[in-house]
């Protein structure tokens, strides 16, 4: 759960506030009481593909755009 600071303590212990941030926890910074912003840890984006990682890894035959051949239910 997180913490309600006013703005002065905000500009006061921003440091320890964000040592706290990054450890995970969600702090509301309020002006006379009213919440008017809040500070939470950033996600880690996830690593972008990489084009050709994969290659070498995958086979497309050939005949792959072929048409396929008609289908009979009945044979």
């Amino acid at each position: 759960m997180g913490t309600t600071v006013n703005v002065h303590e905000a500009k006061t212990h921003l440091s320890k506030l964000l040592v706290r941030v990054s450890a995970g926890e969600t702090t509301t910074i309020a002006r006379a009481g009213k919440p008017i912003a809040v500070l939470t840890p950033l996600r880690e984006r996830p690593a972008r593909g990489v084009p050709g990682r994969n290659a070498g890894q995958i086979v497309i035959h050939d005949d792959f755009d072929d048409p396929i051949p008609e289908f009979d239910e009945y044979t």
